[in-house]
């Protein structure tokens, strides 16, 4: 029996399962609370004091460094950066 996926590419196989949108979104996230979390290492910032500066709550930095999260809003990832300098 020919594997269907012999010679596809992994995006292809994921749009066929309709994962695709999905595996993107989850993707598209992490890459902003990853570079958060590293922007608050070199001042050695606290989840708690980044909340301050962006007029927040400490669940709600969370809910943004959390990738699995989808619930963060651009407002909140822009409040972290201008927070952040």
């Amino acid at each position: 029996m020919k594997n269907k996926y012999q010679g596809s590419n992994f995006e292809d196989f994921l749009q066929e399962e309709g994962l695709l949108a999905e595996a993107e979104a989850t993707a598209i996230k992490r890459v902003p609370a990853f570079q958060i979390q590293k922007e608050m290492e070199e001042p050695q910032l606290t989840k708690t004091a980044l909340a301050k500066l962006m007029n927040t709550s400490r669940s709600s930095l969370d809910r943004l460094l959390d990738p699995d999260n989808p619930s963060v809003t651009l407002v909140t990832m822009g409040s972290a950066a201008i927070a952040l300098g």
